[in-house]
């Protein structure tokens, strides 16, 4: 019996999503709870990776187990099992083509500064940038990264894959009280791409870079002049089915 589950956890304590031998990740610790569940070892397959000290609001995951066991159980089994940093939002019983990784159709992520005074509070939580920012000229700037591109100059060198083109469907900013909040969603995004985006909007705010950034998407090469934005403002805020 295949089950979905949603789930948000808080990545500050983390060493990122993907299980690794002898750290603490996210995968790690849900892979524990689920196989305790089943009575054998047993794994989750997730929307994608996130990666150190990134958050998630909504991450979705799929697993399958051997004993039929009521969904509040089930809640209340993988809750029981984990720690405050990570909580199963909901469980529900799906179909065997369900898969949680390549049934997605849309993600979004959300990026998070704080342009007031520094706040220890949240430094892990909000990027404490602490300065003014042109929204106006970030503004310009994000229209350009929607639509469909090849996002090399954006993607961590790390990422080996040879395909980099990607779509954005839609991208914004919105300031409240200083709080600026940057929003993606787009068919899927790389390692790193969407806080490197960030880092350009930031340079573009700050009038280290010109609002126009076409040439930076077409020159496909990532050793831009613009900052990886910090992973403490990232969050994957939910993932998309058909």
């Amino acid at each position: 019996m295949r089950y979905r589950i949603d789930f948000s956890y808080d990545g500050t304590n983390f060493k990122g999503y993907q299980k690794q031998p002898n750290l603490r990740t996210v995968e790690n610790c849900i892979n524990n709870a689920v196989s305790y569940l089943n009575g054998k070892e047993t794994f989750i397959y997730a929307a994608g990776r996130t990666d150190k000290g990134v958050h998630a609001l909504n991450q979705v995951a799929h697993f399958d187990l051997d004993k039929d066991i009521p969904i509040d159980k089930i809640k209340r089994g993988l809750n029981s099992n984990l720690d405050g940093d990570i909580h199963i939002i909901s469980v529900k019983k799906v179909s065997n083509n369900f898969n949680a990784r390549f049934n997605v159709k849309r993600k979004e992520y959300i990026y998070k500064i704080n342009m007031n005074e520094y706040n220890p509070m949240d430094r892990n939580y909000i990027y404490q940038y602490n300065k003014e920012l042109d929204i106006t000229s970030m503004n310009i700037a994000i229209k350009y990264l929607i639509g469909k591109h090849d996002f090399t100059s954006f993607v961590s060198s790390e990422d080996i894959r040879e395909n980099k083109v990607r779509i954005i469907y839609d991208a914004s900013i919105t300031v409240k009280k200083n709080y600026v909040e940057i929003s993606f969603i787009g068919n899927g995004f790389m390692k790193y791409q969407v806080r490197n985006m960030v880092g350009l909007l930031i340079s573009v705010g700050e009038g280290k870079k010109d609002c126009n950034i076409l040439e930076i998407i077409n020159n496909k090469n990532r050793s831009q002049h613009f900052k990886t934005a910090p992973a403490c403002g990232l969050y994957l805020k939910r993932v998309m089915y058909k």
